[in-house]
């Protein structure tokens, strides 16, 4: 498993021993998730705002960043609050890789529709075309097209390259970097 290394910063605040022991050991249980980063990460951020404790949490794992916050009247809850936070983003994006190295599950493979009074023939497909969508493509930069691939959301990106006038499509690496994929006519 990997270890975590952490970064404490106290803001309005002196990090005491069992802050720091507290903490360490609720970054523990999430090791878990970090079998395949081989480097992870973290800076932790504890800070009082009139009266409000704050921990925050911003994790990097080979280029994968995650943050967590949590803002509480007690510190050690602001800490659980924002390692859950980065625990639940840690296993979403795993359940996210396993789902796409799996493939389409049996049940959202369509059957077809069977009438009363024929026999079932089992009858296998392949995936369907279920959703064409169609948009103009914007002159701009690798760079820029990265970002709005991340205000979307998308693991990729269909953009005109703003020097060459061609189609490009940038993606997301599973390694967390991207991919740009430029047409060769």
């Amino acid at each position: 498993m990997a270890a975590i290394r952490i970064n404490f910063t106290g803001r309005n605040l002196e990090i005491t021993q069992a802050l720091r022991e507290y903490t360490e050991k609720k970054m523990a249980k999430i090791e878990k998730y970090l079998q395949e980063h081989r480097t992870s990460t973290a800076e932790v951020v504890l800070r009082t705002e009139r009266g409000v404790h704050i921990a925050e949490v911003t994790m990097n794992l080979s280029g994968l960043i995650l943050r967590g916050e949590g803002k509480t009247s007690d510190m050690y809850v602001s800490i659980d609050a924002a390692v859950d936070r980065i625990e639940r983003q840690l296993n979403k994006h795993k359940t996210r890789i396993n789902r796409r190295s799996q493939g389409p599950k049996l049940a959202e493979v369509a059957a077809p529709p069977v009438e009363e009074g024929e026999r079932a023939v089992e009858k296998t497909e392949g995936p369907k075309i279920v959703r064409t969508k169609r948009f103009a493509l914007k002159p701009m930069s690798p760079e820029e097209a990265a970002l709005q691939m991340d205000l979307l959301g998308h693991d990729f990106f269909v953009f005109r390259d703003a020097d060459s006038g061609e189609v490009s499509v940038l993606y997301r690496r599973r390694d967390g970097n991207f991919g740009l994929i430029e047409a060769d006519y």
